[in-house]
């Protein structure tokens, strides 16, 4: 899952807060992709798919150890719904 989940707590003074579930999902999630000229549209459907195109590209090109691709599949975990894609 590629989004952060809440929980709403109650403290024992009866306010309630939002808290998440998967915080370590928080520390990775520092930016977001970027906007990208070649994608103008609303639609990122597209982007979504050239992105993860390239993902595995470049690893077949690189090797699956080559920390650069990795731009790639952040791109594509982002952009495309989690239900295209399997996310690990």
């Amino acid at each position: 899952m590629n989004s952060v989940e809440l929980e709403i707590v109650t403290a024992k003074d009866g306010t309630k807060t939002a808290v998440p579930k998967n915080k370590e999902m928080l520390a990775v999630r520092r930016q977001t992709v970027p906007y990208d000229p070649r994608f103008p549209n609303t639609n990122q459907t597209k982007n979504c798919y050239q992105n993860y195109l390239d993902f595995f590209r470049c690893q077949k090109v690189k090797g699956e150890d080559y920390e650069p691709c990795n731009w790639y599949k952040f791109a594509y975990k982002e952009l495309c719904p989690p239900v295209w894609v399997n996310i690990d």
